[in-house]
């Protein structure tokens, strides 16, 4: 994340929050420039209480190169969304080269015979994988701890034996929010491509370089639609509820 910031330095220069809607199951921030970013809510990583989150309503106005570090600094999992939030809405002053093309998803080979790992489920994509490989191991902190489709969801203790299997790995940019990227990463010796996924993907694809992660699979945001996201965020809307606005990005990690 240090290299992450570094490179967006130069996207952040000059730039301020012009808003920030923070929700139940997302994040978004808006630049002085009108670039939006979002990012996800890791709810089973936050404490209980009231008035907490205090720092939330001092961020408008703020210059964005600050607000972005708290995605290294914050001090819990809102605070750190916030910052990531933030560093999506500047990756927009970027151009980057989409890699995905036809029967290619997110710019990779997926085949038959592969075995895939997902590290954060994201139902549709997990659907398409099954469709596509020979097996998919699932795992999701969130579901593990709180609820959910559990019958879909391996736990978590398994990723030391399983990850190590897979021929390809999916994770979600939320590891970079609870600290378990290098973690996985180090699990996934033999994988051919690893790829980061989600809103939360930072679109800095050079500080990725040497890390192992090949493509960053992440999403900008139409910035005229801006009333349309923020109202939907505001009302527990999740990625779903979002998709008409997303412009999905999956761009190559350069070699080195």
């Amino acid at each position: 994340m240090e290299a992450v910031l570094k490179e967006a330095e130069p996207c952040l220069k000059g730039r301020t929050v012009s808003d920030l809607v923070v929700g139940i199951s997302l994040i978004a921030a808006e630049l002085d420039n009108g670039s939006l970013g979002v990012s996800y809510v890791l709810r089973e990583g936050l404490q209980a209480g009231c008035s907490i989150f205090p720092y939330a309503q001092e961020v408008i106005g703020e210059e964005a190169s600050c607000i972005a570090g708290w995605a290294v600094s914050g001090g819990d999992y809102v605070q750190k969304a916030i910052g990531f939030a933030v560093l999506g809405a500047a990756s927009r002053a970027l151009e980057l080269e989409d890699a995905e093309k036809p029967g290619y998803p997110f710019g990779i080979e997926i085949k038959k015979t592969d075995t895939v790992g997902m590290i954060g489920y994201i139902k549709p994509v997990a659907r398409m994988l099954m469709e596509r490989t020979r097996e998919v191991y699932i795992f999701d902190r969130g579901i593990s701890i709180c609820g959910g489709e559990r019958g879909a969801v391996l736990p978590e203790k398994e990723q030391p034996r399983l990850l190590p299997e897979c021929d390809v790995v999916l994770f979600s940019g939320t590891s970079l929010i609870n600290g378990t990227t290098e973690k996985l990463l180090k699990m996934c010796s033999r994988a051919r491509e690893v790829v980061m996924v989600g809103s939360t993907t930072p679109m800095f694809p050079r500080a990725f370089r040497g890390t192992g992660v090949t493509v960053l699979a992440g999403s900008w945001w139409k910035s005229g639609s801006k009333e349309e996201i923020f109202k939907k965020i505001s009302l527990a809307g999740g990625i779903s509820s979002l998709r008409e606005y997303a412009i999905k990005k999956s761009v190559r990690v350069p070699a080195g």
